[in-house]
């Protein structure tokens, strides 16, 4: 992991207001039934080691800043927390139609996920803004700072929009390390399968010493200190760049050298 320094490629995203910015859906009934009838299931076929359960506050706003090593991640979390937790989800889970539409849509309804475009730029600041939101109504909402999942194992350097969240609305961050989830459902594999996990969330951060949510510095400090509890707890090997795609050819990289992309 790299210094407090400041990244140049971390530009200060776009901070609209919430007059701007539409309010999230809270969860409500689907996910309480969901989670009521999930939860017990996955405790008992995969017996997860879990803990620090008692580190995550059970009131006020709280980011849950986790390792990503499989899809299953999104459903683990949210299961073994002590509280109700929401995340971001591709919007295509929420608008395929007949009923497996149906069917995905009350699916991640229930495992508290809201759904966003995904991309930079824009789509990257309307993501923010909705986790944003989910924390001003006091709830826990669960990030990956990597961005996107590790295929290799490795731990990813953290783009610096947790932080930006953190520091924007007062939140406590909880480092969460997933050990074993890439097991359980493999990059290609259709089904999960039954194997050990071990869910360890740390001491929570509070990250108001590092400075303003506009200080690129504030913010690569505060996402850099996020990684290493991450790295404390999971034990994974430092990758120490971000995890992403080469660029697919030679004008999207000469586009990549003049544009940076925001690494939020």
């Amino acid at each position: 992991m790299t210094g407090a320094t400041e990244d140049s490629h971390d530009v200060p995203p776009v901070d609209l207001s919430a007059e701007e910015s539409e309010p999230t859906k809270r969860p409500g009934f689907v996910y309480f039934l969901g989670y009521g009838i999930m939860a017990p299931i996955a405790r008992l076929v995969f017996r997860p080691t879990i803990t620090g359960r008692e580190n995550i506050p059970r009131t006020g706003p709280v980011i849950l800043a986790s390792n990503h090593l499989s899809f299953i991640d999104s459903i683990v979390i949210p299961l073994v927390a002590p509280r109700r937790v929401q995340f971001l989800a591709k919007s295509a889970y929420f608008t395929g139609t007949g009923f497996k539409g149906f069917i995905s849509r009350t699916f991640f309804t229930s495992i508290g996920a809201v759904g966003v475009e995904r991309g930079a730029g824009q789509a990257a600041q309307e993501a923010l803004d909705a986790g944003r939101n989910i924390l001003e109504s006091d709830s826990a909402f669960a990030i990956y700072p990597e961005g996107t999942r590790s295929l290799d194992g490795r731990l990813y350097k953290g783009r610096t929009g947790v932080a930006w969240l953190a520091l924007t609305t007062g939140a406590v961050v909880v480092p969460v390390g997933l050990i074993g989830t890439q097991e359980i459902q493999p990059v290609g594999a259709k089904f999960p399968r039954i194997r050990k996990i071990t869910v360890a969330f740390g001491e929570p951060l509070d990250l108001r010493r590092h400075g303003s949510a506009e200080s690129g510095k504030a913010r690569r400090g505060a996402t850099d200190e996020i990684m290493a509890a991450i790295h404390a707890l999971s034990r994974q090997e430092l990758a120490g760049t971000y995890n992403e795609s080469p660029p697919s050819g030679t004008l999207q990289k000469i586009a990549d050298r003049v544009f940076p992309r925001e690494r939020v």
